[in-house]
């Protein structure tokens, strides 16, 4: 199992210099990868129709993936970058081919796009996109993505995009590797059949054993359980130290390939602290 973080931008913000100091500690303790949320747009929680229980609002910082990771990669040399997971349908389809080109090439190859449909209905219309269409347009946008980033050009005309004759100049490195978080039935078999990996939830591994489950039986089907990867995530706000290793162990057995630990404290100092025990714990 190969171990990354997940950077806690709600809680230690966007001042550079953290974000720097955090980001190389990361390398330096020999993390595989560095995940970053995302939201473009937060509602106010006291608007009309908002559901309770939603996890952020706008007053939680969330920054902008592409420009974080172009940033990042001329800070660093080996650790990779994955958005997890960036909200696919509510962006424009080619545009995000050129972006996610641009941080691939700057950062050496080091960039993977985790992907997900999202629930926040207010971003949507903010942004012109159709929230009700998101889970299909989505399938139809891993395929354009694909097509941009290997071929000079494109034509194609589909239910959501069109693109007459025309590409992206430069293309990445090879096609950006594309991950899909969710738990319907309908998400884990496109991630099975269409997907570089599947994104799980965080959580006690026990509740997530049928999803887990359901996940392989696609990619069985599918002809990809010999090539997908599954990749969950610890939070040490949630999850105390003396369980670390039966976490570990519990999605381990369920075939998770990769997990991010999301540390948590009151200070920089708290969050690395947190990350060289697990190093002491796991290795790296």
């Amino acid at each position: 199992m190969r171990f990354g973080v997940v950077y806690p931008q709600t809680q230690l913000g966007a001042d550079p210099i953290v974000m720097r100091d955090f980001l190389q500690a990361a390398e330096d303790l020999g993390y595989h990868h560095l995940l970053v949320y995302d939201h473009v747009l937060g509602a106010n929680p006291a608007r009309e129709g908002w559901q309770s229980g939603r996890p952020y609002s706008y007053t939680d910082s969330f920054n902008e993936p592409f420009t974080l990771f172009a940033w990042m990669a001329a800070l660093t040399e080996r650790i990779g970058f994955m958005t997890g997971v960036l909200i696919l349908p509510q962006r424009q389809t080619a545009l995000v081919a050129k972006q996610a080109a641009q941080v691939d090439l700057l950062s050496g190859g080091r960039f993977r796009m985790g992907i997900g449909v999202g629930w926040n209905e207010v971003e949507y219309t903010s942004l012109g996109m159709d929230f009700g269409t998101r889970g299909a347009r989505s399938e139809e946008q891993i395929k354009l993505l694909r097509m941009l980033w290997t071929r000079d050009l494109v034509t194609y005309r589909g239910r959501f995009d069109t693109i007459d004759d025309a590409g992206i100049n430069p293309l990445p490195q090879r096609p950006v590797p594309i991950w899909i978080g969710g738990t319907a039935d309908v998400v884990l078999e496109r991630a099975a059949r269409m997907s570089d990996g599947w994104v799980a939830q965080s959580g006690d591994p026990q509740l997530y054993r049928d999803h887990t489950a359901r996940f392989w039986a696609f990619a069985e089907a599918a002809g990809s359980a010999d090539r997908v990867g599954l990749h969950t995530r610890l939070s040490t706000q949630q999850v105390p130290e003396s369980e670390w290793e039966s976490y570990v162990a519990g999605w381990a057995e369920l075939g998770a390939t990769e997990l991010a630990v999301y540390p948590h404290g009151e200070a920089l100092d708290d969050y690395l602290g947190r990350l060289r025990r697990f190093k002491e714990m796991f290795g790296l």
